[in-house]
C-alpha cells in the first residue's frame, strides 16, 4: 500500500509539474499550467522555437506528454481518414504517425473537423477520439493497443454539425461523453483492453462540453463531472455510479472545472457548487449572470474566474463571490479556451492572433502585453508545458517559447 501511494504520488508530482499536458485543459481540466511563463510576444523573427507540418486538418489541442506533443487530424473529401501524429517537443521532429480510417459519420460544421476532440494521456497510453465516435488506443511509440469504433454499437450516435466532446482519463478507466439527438450516452472504458466497464444513459440533445476530472484528496475520491443541457451530474470513474445531480440549464460548449472541491459550471452565467458527502444535491454558493462564457471554456487561478465570449470580452470575477471585478476586450471573436500560468492568459482569436493579457499586481486588473499573428486561423485551445506554447492550426503546429530565430 505504501510502495501504491508513493506512485500515485509520484504520477501527480510530474503531472503536476508543468513538464506536461495531458489532456484537455490540462491535467485538471483547468487550463493553468506551472512553472515558466512562455515568451509574452513572438513574430518570424523571434520565439518561434519550431513549426511542424500537420497531415490533415483539426480543431482538436495538442497534449505533452514525455516529452512528446501529439495531436490528431483528419482528412478526405468525408474527414474519413484520422491520424495521430507525434513529434519531438524538443526540436519539432516527427516522431511517427498513425492513420485510422472512420467507421462513423464525419460530417462537421465547416469550422470543425472529424479530429474535434482532444486527445488524452494517462502518461504511457494515449486515447484519441474523433468525432465519428472512434476511439484509438496507442502506446507512446505509436504502437496500437486497441481500437473501438462505438458508431458499429452505436450507430445513431452523432449529428450534422460534429462531436467535440474529449475524453478524460481517470485511474484506469478513459471516459467520453456522446450526447446528441440520436443515441445518447456516456461511457467509461477500460484503459488496458478498452472494453467497457459502464455506460449511462443521457438526455437526447446536442452536447458538446467534455467529461471533467474533479480530482479528490486521494485517487479512490476523484469524480467525473458529465455536463449536460439541463443538469450536471457527479459519478465514480470506475463504475459510473451517480453521486449527486445539479438540476438546472447548462452551456452546450463551454465546460465546467473544478477547484478545491468545488465546482464551477457555465449555468446561469455561472455558477459555483458545493457537495457535501452523502447529499444528493450540491449547495449553491453563488450565481453571476455577468460571467458569461462563450465557445471557450471558463478559468480559475488565484482565487479569480476569467470567462471569455465569442465576442472577444475577458470578464474576471471573484472566485469565492461570484462578482465581477473588471472586463476586457480582445480583438476578434474566440472559440479556443485560454491557457493560463503565473500573471498571464495566452488567447488565440480565430484569426490565429495571439493576445496575451497580463494581471497587474498592483491594481489586479487585466491588460493586453502583445498581440503575436501566427497568419493561420486558430480554433484549438493552446497548451503549455515547460514554459513552453503548443498551439495548431488546419496546417502546422507551433512550439512558443524563448527563442531567436536564424
Amino acid at each position: 500500500m505504501k510502495i501504491c501511494l508513493l506512485s500515485v504520488a509520484a504520477t501527480l508530482a510530474i503531472c503536476c509539474s508543468g513538464a506536461d499536458w495531458p489532456q484537455f485543459r490540462g491535467f485538471d481540466s483547468n487550463s493553468v499550467a506551472v512553472g515558466k511563463q512562455p515568451p509574452a510576444s513572438w513574430s518570424e523573427k523571434e520565439n518561434i522555437a519550431w513549426r511542424a507540418n500537420l497531415p490533415g486538418r483539426g480543431v482538436s489541442s495538442p497534449i505533452v506528454v514525455n516529452g512528446r506533443v501529439i495531436v490528431t487530424c483528419s482528412s478526405g473529401l468525408k474527414q474519413d481518414r484520422m491520424y495521430v501524429a507525434c513529434f519531438d517537443a524538443t526540436d519539432g521532429k516527427q516522431f511517427w504517425e498513425r492513420q485510422f480510417w472512420a467507421t462513423g459519420r464525419t460530417i462537421t460544421h465547416s469550422k470543425s473537423a472529424n479530429a474535434a476532440p482532444t486527445p488524452a494521456s494517462d502518461g504511457k497510453l494515449i486515447f484519441a477520439f474523433f468525432s465519428s465516435n472512434d476511439l484509438a488506443c496507442l502506446d507512446l511509440d505509436g504502437n496500437l493497443k486497441w481500437f473501438r469504433g462505438l458508431a458499429y454499437d452505436y450507430p445513431s450516435a452523432g449529428n450534422d454539425v460534429g462531436m467535440s466532446s474529449s475524453p478524460v482519463v481517470i485511474g484506469g478507466t478513459v471516459i467520453v461523453q456522446i450526447e446528441n439527438q440520436g443515441e445518447s450516452f456516456a461511457a467509461g472504458l477500460d484503459t488496458a483492453t478498452g472494453e467497457t466497464r459502464w455506460r449511462i444513459d443521457r438526455e437526447k440533445l446536442a452536447n458538446w462540453a467534455s467529461p471533467i476530472a474533479m480530482r479528490g484528496k486521494t485517487p479512490a475520491e476523484d469524480v467525473v463531472l458529465l455536463q449536460s443541457a439541463s443538469h450536471l451530474t457527479a459519478h465514480r470513474p470506475d463504475t459510473g455510479a451517480q453521486l449527486w445531480i445539479y438540476k438546472a440549464g447548462c452551456e452546450g460548449i463551454p465546460s465546467a472545472f473544478a477547484l478545491n472541491g468545488d465546482v464551477y459550471v457555465p449555468s446561469a452565467g455561472m455558477t459555483a457548487l458545493r457537495a457535501t458527502q452523502g447529499a444528493s444535491e450540491p449547495e449553491v454558493l453563488w450565481k453571476e449572470s455577468g460571467l458569461q462564457p462563450g465557445g471557450a471554456s471558463p478559468l480559475a487561478n488565484d482565487g479569480k474566474l476569467y470567462a471569455v465570449n465569442r465576442a472577444g470580452v475577458i470578464t474576471c470575477g471573484d472566485l469565492a463571490k461570484g462578482t465581477v471585478l473588471w472586463k476586457l476586450r480582445l480583438d476578434g471573436s474566440f472559440w479556443a479556451t485560454p491557457a493560463m500560468v503565473g500573471n498571464r492568459l495566452y488567447c488565440f482569436n480565430e484569426e490565429g492572433v495571439g493576445q496575451v493579457v497580463g494581471i497587474d499586481a498592483t491594481t489586479g486588473r487585466g491588460e493586453v502585453l502583445a498581440k503575436s499573428p501566427l497568419g493561420e486561423a486558430i480554433y484549438g485551445s493552446p497548451a503549455i508545458a515547460d514554459g513552453a506554447l503548443y498551439v495548431r492550426s488546419d496546417k502546422h503546429l507551433w512550439k512558443i517559447a524563448e527563442h531567436i530565430n536564424r
